[in-house]
Parts: C-alpha cells; structure tokens; sequence
C-alpha cells in the first residue's frame, strides 16, 4: 500500500517539520501565539505554491474520487492569516510537480497536515491566550478530518500501483523539502 510506503518513507521530513514548528511546545501548553503565527504562514505559503499546482495536475478521475473541491485549503489559511494580522504574499518560488503521481505524493503531505493540525487545533483551544484564534485551516474538516483522511488514503492505496510508488514518494519529499527550507 502506497500510503504505508509513504508514511514509513517520510517519517524523517515529519519529524523536521515537527521539530521545525516546535510541536512539543503544543503539548506542554508553551506553544505561543508568535511560534503558531510561524505555522500558519509556514503552511500558508506552501499551500501557496501548491495547491493549484496540484489540483492542476490530477486528471478527473480523481476530482470525484478524493472530493478535490472540498479538500481546498488556501482560502481557508488566508483567513486564518487575515485573523493573524499576517500578510497574504505573491508565489515566488518554484515548485513543479511532473507528474500526476508527483501530485498525488504532495497532496498526502497536505492531507496529513490537517490530520495532524486538527490534534493542534484540540490543543491550542485549551490554552491560554489562543482564546480569539480561529482555526480555520487547522479545523478545515471539522469532525469529519478522520474519514477525510482515510478516504484519501483509500483512493491512493486504490489507484496507484507499485510501479509509481517512487513518483508519489517524489511529490511528497518535494512538498516537505520545500515546507522545511520556505522561510
């Protein structure tokens, strides 16, 4: 299963970013409002550059399959930006996906950041001083964020076969090199 390959493949780009936005600090309740304004332009800026490179790039038949429409987040973070008194900025970095399986191995890395921020959500809600904070990307599917995710992993694990497993790999190391060196 291509989700497994990817999951086990990418652990150490997970683990950056997790050190990179000091995701222990979430946790112990020491998480500030600057180190989550960090994560939000972090995430925003590779959404940015991204996200519609990636739609772009997949054919139809994954339009319905994976629900494209409803897994769009860039607008969602320039909320949360605009809540943030942060700046909106123009793309001005290259990124390029060759493939549609290049793609498909981005997108995971999205679709697993809001598994993982709707955890950070959870838990920033309960702490103090994120009492005014919407969540807009972070909460983007709401109590739907578990089967979002596993229908994702689905149509992956469904649609792509071994031969392109390394392509897909490529996408998502793309997308997490770029989300680790962006700022």
């Amino acid at each position: 299963m291509v989700s497994e390959y990817l999951k086990q493949n990418t652990a150490e780009y997970h683990d950056a970013a997790e050190k990179l936005f000091n995701s222990e600090k979430i946790f112990n309740k020491t998480f500030t409002l600057e180190d989550y304004k960090k994560i939000i332009n972090t995430n925003y800026l590779m959404l940015l550059h991204s996200e519609d490179k990636i739609f772009r790039s997949l054919s139809g038949k994954y339009s319905e399959k994976l629900q494209l429409n409803s897994r769009r987040k860039l607008s969602l973070i320039e909320k949360d930006l605009e809540s943030l008194s942060l700046e909106n900025q123009d793309a001005s970095h290259s990124l390029e996906f060759n493939s549609e399986h290049e793609a498909l191995g981005a997108m995971y890395v999205i679709e697993g950041s809001t598994l993982g921020g709707n955890v950070i959500a959870k838990q920033l809600s309960k702490t103090e001083g994120f009492d005014h904070v919407t969540f807009n990307f972070f909460g983007c599917y709401q109590e739907n964020t578990g089967s979002m995710w596993k229908s994702f992993k689905e149509v992956l694990d469904t649609e792509v076969t071994k031969e392109n497993y390394n392509e897909v790999l490529s996408g998502a190391k793309k997308l997490y090199t770029f989300l680790l060196n962006v700022n």
